[in-house]
């Protein structure tokens, strides 16, 4: 089977620039495990300041630690990658995910692996994969997801309409719990969840999944990533939107959302053995 990916490669690799998991200060240990890891293989490791405090060490502020790199590491899970990735992009350095637990859709490199993953690294043994990242406007903001953008309902005990259009052209109305716009990195998230298709993740393309619509109708879609599409929140409690299950924003009645790929990529380093397939298969049990 033929898995599209591309022969890019990092010019240098002898600094990386580390994030850990926040409010995690139990993998201290795990952390001196692996910069001793790459330490044996001539890579020196540096500290995000945040992640340096919670383990008492000294760090480096995010725009240092991008600026010093030649690449990124997070360490944590599928959650901790994502924070990196929007904290860091518009520095386009690669970002390698190291999973201090069961392997993850994104972070596919486990603790046990670290060590013979560094020794073909240094071999050029890895791929890169240069995956889309979307940008929502709201109001004046400009917020940037890698995984999902949702507008979701801000009571429980009421249902919220939207109004959709995609390259200003009206398409459809939307009355439920929320709705979620995915990209084919975030298909295997929330989007999942809720009934909508795996997309694969070097795909560009939307994902577009009602919640718990209010119609049988209503249906996921999946567009091409050059549509602009914008959300109309009609309901009078306004609506929450949420970016990559992790940052929220209030948005007033009749407010718009709009939305559209981002000019910038994320980078991430990836086993070269790493075969999507394999991991829908084992983190879904497909086959079994």
């Amino acid at each position: 089977m033929k898995i599209i990916t591309c022969n890019e490669k990092l010019k240098t690799c002898n600094i990386a620039g580390i994030i850990l998991k926040p409010n995690s200060p139990e993998i201290k240990n795990d952390f001196f495990k692996i910069k001793t890891y790459f330490q044996e293989y001539g890579i020196d490791i540096i500290l995000e300041k945040n992640s340096a405090k919670m383990i008492g060490e000294d760090g480096f502020s995010l725009k240092e630690l991008c600026q010093e790199s030649d690449f990124l590491i997070s360490l944590g899970g599928d959650g901790t990658l994502l924070s990196v990735v929007r904290k860091t992009y518009m520095y386009k350095k690669a970002i390698l995910g190291i999973h201090l637990g069961t392997l993850g859709f994104l972070t596919d490199i486990i603790f046990d692996d670290v060590l013979s993953f560094v020794e073909n690294f240094k071999k050029d043994l890895y791929t890169i994969d240069n995956r889309m990242l979307i940008e929502a406007l709201v109001g004046n903001k400009t917020c940037i997801a890698f995984n999902d953008i949702v507008i979701s309902r801000k009571s429980i005990s009421s249902m919220i309409k939207i109004n959709a259009k995609i390259d200003n052209i009206p398409f459809n109305s939307y009355y439920g719990d929320g709705i979620i716009l995915s990209t084919p990195a975030g298909s295997t998230a929330y989007n999942l969840s809720v009934g909508g298709p795996i997309v694969y993740p070097l795909t560009e393309a939307f994902i577009l999944t009602p919640i718990a619509s209010h119609s049988l109708r209503q249906r996921p879609l999946v567009l091409p990533a050059n549509f602009e599409i914008e959300f109309t929140i009609l309901d009078k409690q306004g609506a929450v939107l949420i970016i990559d299950g992790q940052d929220t924003y209030e948005i007033k009645q009749n407010s718009s959302v709009k939305i559209k790929i981002s000019s910038h990529k994320v980078k991430l380093i990836h086993r070269e053995e790493r075969n999507f397939f394999k991991i829908l298969n084992q983190k879904l049990g497909w086959g079994n």
